[in-house]
């Protein structure tokens, strides 16, 4: 089999990048700077002296290098990583994405389940607040579903919020989406997505550049931003506070020269307050799914965008949506007159009982409003944010 392998094309050398994107503590930066002094080559690396190694790094992290490639097994890792139905791919191979190649710092590998991003597929990056409003909870699944229906491919970290969400609902739709990690693609992080996680092996595919077994930390997470941008086309920030992570990755996605639009949010509005800035430093501004693909993809195919009321279209339908729409109009138009105008009186900015009283037409007790409330709860149309606060749900 060995023999086959080698004669199909360079196994060798992914054997040794294989190694080398494994080894603890080396990281992308001093792994580029190990391989430029042998020139390009990890074999050459891997036989390479002492004394190259210790131009790039310290007596006690070669000593750390000497241990772990002891006990490594070049082929035997390999196929072991087969195995587990993990694929490897490095930088220098033809099928490593064209986009993720060009940016600064690149990664030497990737290990990945699933499948790659095909080498023209146009993909957008989707990220914002874990604790996310229903305004933007809102936000993110229409948008995913808009891009998702349309074969673009909806690249974020899978977390919870606006990541997860804009995902999901990119696959609902039939799209296609990718998962990439600040840990092993054999983890999956957070544990609340496995749902999401065992879809994205389906119909996308979950990426990484830390070797699997490698357990999610802090650190590992700016570095795995870069990649999230790095991957597409261009960002899309949907909430974001002034202190954010996901302003970590509008930096690395500026300085790949990847084009970041941002959702305008109120402002009084913590959650918006990230985003608003960004905006007033030059950021273009997201205003419906419509622009953005006239913008980014033009040609491709869209309809003029409005903001009404419109039916949602049903999954694999043929019918394509560019509006941001509230739920779908057959669920309220099943509602009795009394119980829709509650609905009609509800904003993604929760209200008091008082205040959505305050907008109906007809008299009622405030455990009858209560009540009314309750069931449109029941009915996913709305939902409890605190004791007595109600808001418009955007998990429809």
């Amino acid at each position: 089999m060995r023999e086959k392998r080698h004669k199909e094309g360079n196994i060798e050398k992914k054997e040794f990048m294989l190694w080398l994107c494994s080894l603890p503590g080396i990281g992308n930066v001093r792994g580029g700077r190990l391989l430029k002094l042998c020139e390009g080559s990890a074999e050459r690396l891997y036989h390479a002296p002492k004394a190259l190694w210790r131009e790039v790094v310290s007596e006690s992290l070669y000593e750390n290098v000497r241990r772990f490639t002891d006990r490594w097994r070049l082929w035997e890792e390999y196929v072991r990583l087969e195995e587990k139905g993990i694929g490897f791919i490095h930088i220098f191979e033809e099928t490593y994405p064209d986009k993720l190649r060009e940016i600064p710092d690149a990664p030497l590998g990737l290990f990945y389940r699933g499948r790659l991003p095909e080498k023209k597929e146009a993909s957008v990056a989707v990220v914002g607040a874990r604790d996310c409003s229903e305004y933007g909870r809102y936000v993110a699944r229409e948008l995913g579903e808009f891009l998702g229906r349309r074969g673009i491919g909806v690249v974020s970290g899978m977390a919870r919020g606006i990541d997860g969400i804009s995902q999901q609902a990119a696959l609902d739709s039939g799209g296609r989406s990718y998962g990439v990690l600040g840990c092993g693609v054999d983890i999956c992080y957070p544990a609340a997505n496995r749902g999401l996680y065992e879809r994205l092996l389906e119909q996308g595919g979950i990426l990484s550049a830390y070797p699997p077994g490698t357990e999610p930390k802090p650190g590992n997470f700016p570095p795995r931003n870069r990649i999230v941008s790095g991957m597409a086309d261009a960002l899309v920030v949907i909430e974001a506070r002034e202190r954010s992570g996901t302003l970590i990755t509008v930096d690395m996605a500026l300085e790949q020269g990847r084009e970041v639009f941002v959702v305008p949010g109120r402002i009084t509005d913590k959650l918006s307050d990230g985003c608003n800035g960004l905006l007033r430093q030059g950021a273009r501004i997201f205003l419906s799914p419509g622009d953005f693909l006239e913008e980014m993809f033009p040609g491709a195919h869209t309809e003029p965008f409005t903001y009404q009321e419109t039916t949602r279209g049903e999954v694999g339908s043929g019918n394509p949506r560019t509006d941001i729409t509230i739920p779908d109009s057959r669920e309220r138009e099943a509602l009795e007159p009394q119980l829709r105008q509650v609905y009609e009186a509800l904003d993604f900015t929760p209200r008091t009982l008082e205040q959505i009283r305050d907008r109906l037409s007809f008299s009622c007790s405030v455990g009858s409003l209560g009540a009314m409330l309750i069931t449109l709860c029941v009915k996913r149309l709305a939902l409890q944010v605190s004791p007595g606060c109600f808001c418009v749900s955007g998990k429809c």
